[in-house]
C-alpha cells in the first residue's frame, strides 16, 4: 500500500488530545508526560500519510476536528457507560486502513479483527489471572490479541510485557515500549534526609481514586499525626475529590493534606524533589503498566515508598532502591516513612541507587518508533526491528 493512501487511527481508552493540542501549540507546558512526544510524532507521521487521528472513546465533549492538514483529533463525548457500537461507529467514521489500539478494550479489537485491519497494540496494562473470571476474561483478551490482524502486542514496559506472556498472548508478538524522557536521574545528586525541620513533606503524583491508594495515603497522615510526627501530603492530579475531602474533614486533616489539581508536568520532578518522600501507594487490582510517576520519582533522587504491586516487582527492590509495603495497608505506609526517619543512611542509600534502577528500566522500542516501524517501514528495518526487540528475544533477561 501506497504511503499516502494510509489512514492511521490511533484509538485512545480517555483523554484529550485536541485540548493537548492547543495547549502545546499556545506555548504552555503539558499536563502529562509525553504529550508533546506524542503530538509531535502523529504529526509528523501526518505529513507522509493520508491521514493520522488520534479517537478518544470517552471525552468530556464531542470534537471531530483537523487541527493541522493530515491531523485530526476527535473525542465522543460519551461516558463509560456508552455501548460499544457506538463507538465502533467513530471508528467507521474514519475508514481507518490502520489501526493502533491504546487500550484492552475487547470490542474495538474484534471490529479490527472481522474488518481485516492490519493494527498493534500499545497497551499500559496489567491483568490479574486469579480467580475463574479473570481467568475467563483473560482468555477471550488472549485470543483476540494472539490473531494474525494484531500483527504485534506492545505493553508499557518488561514487566506488564511478562504479564501478557502470562495470560497467554504469544511472546514472539509481545514488544516492550516506553516513551522519550527529557530529564534523566544524573541531572541531581543523592539526597540526604533533611534534618530539624517543622514536618516532612510527602507527595503524590497520578489519578486520585481508591485503586491508586490515595485513600491509604490520608489515612496513613492521620496515624502519623496521631503518633505526633508531622507531615503534611500534597497530592497532584485529577479524580472524583469528594470522598476524600469528607474523610479529610472527618480526620481533622485539613492543614496537612492539600490537593494541588493538575499540575504542569515541567514540575512534577521538582516537587518530588523538593519532597521527602515520593508515594506510589497502587492496590494490586490497580491495573497498571509501570507508572510513569516511578520513573519520575527516580529521576528526582527522592526516595519511593511503593506499594507491593506484582507490576513493580523486579524493578523497585526493597531496601535497595525503594521502600516497599504490602498494598492497602495505611499502618505499613506509616511505618514505612517512619522507618526512613529513623535511618538517614538506608534514606541515603536509596536515592542513590535511583539512577541504576532508572536505567535497568530503559528500552530501546520507543512509542513513535514501533509505530513508524510497523507503518512505514524502512528496507533495513521494519518487521526485523521489530521482530528483534520482541519478548521471545533474550534481550530482557538481565531485566
Amino acid at each position: 500500500m501506497d504511503s499516502k493512501s494510509k489512514r492511521l487511527l490511533i484509538v485512545l481508552y480517555a483523554g484529550d488530545y485536541r485540548e493537548a493540542y492547543y495547549r502545546l501549540a499556545n506555548g504552555q507546558s503539558e499536563t502529562y508526560h509525553a504529550h508533546r512526544y506524542a503530538i509531535e510524532s502523529i504529526s509528523k507521521l501526518g505529513k507522509q500519510i493520508d491521514e493520522a487521528a488520534v479517537l478518544c472513546c470517552y471525552s468530556k465533549e464531542p470534537y471531530n476536528e483537523l487541527v493541522e492538514p493530515g491531523f485530526r483529533v476527535i473525542g465522543t463525548g460519551f461516558d463509560r457507560n456508552q455501548a460499544a457500537k457506538d463507538i465502533i461507529q467513530h471508528i467507521e467514521a474514519q475508514q481507518p486502513t490502520h489501526l493502533v489500539i491504546r487500550a484492552p478494550i475487547k470490542d474495538v479489537l474484534k471490529w479490527t479483527i472481522t474488518h481485516k485491519v492490519p493494527a498493534i497494540t500499545l497497551l499500559a496494562d496489567s491483568f490479574q489471572n486469579r480467580s475463574l473470571r479473570q481467568k475467563f476474561r483473560n482468555h477471550r483478551l488472549s485470543n483476540l490479541l494472539n490473531n494474525p490482524h494484531i500483527e504485534w502486542v506492545g505493553n508499557h514496559g518488561i514487566n506488564a510485557c511478562r504479564n501478557l506472556e502470562a495470560i497467554g498472548v504469544n511472546p514472539e508478538k509481545i514488544i516492550p515500549w516506553d516513551w522519550v524522557y527529557s530529564v534523566t536521574p544524573e541531572q541531581h545528586s543523592p539526597k540526604h534526609l533533611r534534618q530539624k525541620q517543622d514536618f516532612w513533606e510527602l507527595i503524590y503524583v497520578g489519578s486520585i481514586s481508591k485503586a491508586k491508594g490515595v485513600g491509604d495515603l490520608i489515612e496513613a497522615v492521620s496515624i502519623l499525626k496521631r503518633r505526633g510526627i508531622p507531615v503534611k501530603l500534597k497530592i497532584a492530579g485529577k479524580g472524583d475529590l469528594a470522598p476524600f475531602y469528607q474523610r479529610i474533614a472527618e480526620l481533622k486533616l485539613s492543614a496537612e493534606v492539600c490537593f494541588l489539581g493538575l499540575v504542569a508536568h515541567s514540575s512534577v520532578i521538582k516537587l518530588m524533589r523538593d519532597a521527602d518522600f515520593v508515594l506510589v501507594p497502587s492496590h494490586h487490582e490497580y491495573p497498571e503498566g509501570f507508572p510513569l510517576t516511578i520513573y519520575e520519582g527516580l529521576c528526582s533522587r527522592t526516595p519511593i515508598i511503593a506499594s507491593d504491586h506484582p507490576m513493580f516487582r523486579n524493578n523497585l527492590v526493597h531496601c535497595q532502591n525503594a521502600f516497599i509495603y504490602p498494598a492497602a495497608q495505611p499502618q505499613e505506609i506509616a511505618n514505612s516513612i517512619m522507618a526512613l526517619i529513623d535511618n538517614p543512611d538506608l534514606y541515603y542509600r536509596l536515592s542513590k541507587m535511583s539512577e541504576q534502577a532508572w536505567q535497568a528500566l530503559q528500552v530501546p522500542t520507543k512509542w513513535a518508533s514501533v509505530i513508524r516501524q510497523w507503518l512505514l517501514p524502512t528496507p533495513e528495518l521494519g518487521s526485523e526491528w521489530l521482530r528483534k526487540y520482541s519478548l521471545k528475544n533474550n534481550l530482557y533477561n538481565k531485566q
